[in-house]
C-alpha cells in the first residue's frame, strides 16, 4: 500500500522494534498526528480470548475521565415521565413505537447512541436487524438499557464509551482527540486499560493482553509495553 510523504514521516519517529512504556506512546502519536483535521486517538487492544465462547466475551463501558472530544447523539426509547427525564437530561431524540418506521423505512442514523427502558425493548428489539449490525443495539452490560434514563444520558455525554470484541477478538476504541495534552489522553487510557483488565473472564487463560497498539486516525501505530499494563 502506497503511504502519503506525511505518513512516511511520521513513521520515522516511531521504531518498529520497541514496545513503549504508555506516556512514551501518546507524545509519539500525537507528534505523529499531522493531518489537517484533528485526528481522534484510538487504543487497538488485541485479548488473550476466544470471544466465540459465551464465557470468554469481553464487554463493558467506562467513562472517560475526559471524553472523547466528540459530540455524541443520543437517542432514547421511552415512554411518560422516563420520556421527560431523558429529554430534561439531554438526550438528542426520545421516542417510542413511531421511531420504528423512521429508522427501518426512512434509514434515519442521526444518532451515536441508544439507550433504552427495559419495557421498550420490545419495540427496540423490532430494529435488531438494523441496529444489530451498526453495534447500537442498547445492552444492560453497557448501562444502556435501564430505568436510570438520566444517568445514562449524562455518562455518554461526559464521555462514556463502550468496549466490546471484534470477531477477531480485539477491542478498537477512541481515546480522544490529537488536540487533547499528553496527560489527559494518558488518563483516558489508564481508566480504559484498567477497564478492561478488570473485565478478565475467568475462563481466559494464558496471556489475557496480548498486543496494544495506539495511533491516530491517519498516522502510524505505537505499539506499547503490554507487561507494564497489568
Amino acid at each position: 500500500m502506497k503511504r502519503g510523504k506525511k505518513y512516511q514521516d511520521s513513521a520515522k519517529l516511531i521504531d518498529r522494534a520497541v514496545q513503549y512504556d504508555a506516556t512514551e506512546a501518546i507524545g509519539l502519536v500525537k507528534k505523529a498526528a499531522v493531518a489537517k483535521f484533528d485526528e481522534t486517538i484510538e487504543a487497538h487492544i488485541r485479548l488473550g480470548v476466544d470471544g466465540r465462547h459465551a464465557d470468554q466475551q469481553v464487554r463493558g463501558a467506562v467513562v472517560l475521565p475526559h471524553g472523547t472530544g466528540k459530540t455524541v447523539r443520543v437517542l432514547v426509547f421511552a415512554k411518560g415521565v422516563k420520556a421527560d427525564e431523558a429529554l430534561a437530561a439531554g438526550a438528542d431524540f426520545v421516542g417510542a413505537d413511531e421511531l420504528v418506521p423512521k429508522i427501518q423505512n426512512e434509514n434515519w442514523f442521526e444518532f451515536d447512541v441508544v439507550v433504552a427502558t427495559p419495557d421498550m425493548m420490545g419495540v427496540v428489539g423490532r430494529l435488531g436487524r438494523v441496529l444489530g449490525p451498526k453495534g447500537l443495539m442498547p445492552n444492560p452490560k453497557a448501562g444502556t438499557v435501564t430505568m436510570d434514563v438520566t444517568k445514562a444520558v449524562n455518562d455518554i455525554k461526559a464521555g462514556k464509551i463502550e468496549y466490546r470484541l471484534d470477531k477477531t477478538n480485539i477491542i478498537h476504541v477512541p481515546l480522544g482527540k490529537a488536540s487533547f495534552t499528553e496527560e489527559m489522553l494518558n488518563d483516558n487510557f489508564q481508566t480504559l486499560i484498567g477497564a478492561v483488565v478488570k473485565a478478565k473472564p475467568s475462563a481466559a487463560k494464558g496471556q489475557y493482553l496480548k498486543s496494544v497498539t495506539l495511533a491516530s486516525t491517519m498516522g502510524p501505530g505505537v505499539k506499547l509495553n503490554t507487561a507494564k499494563l497489568g
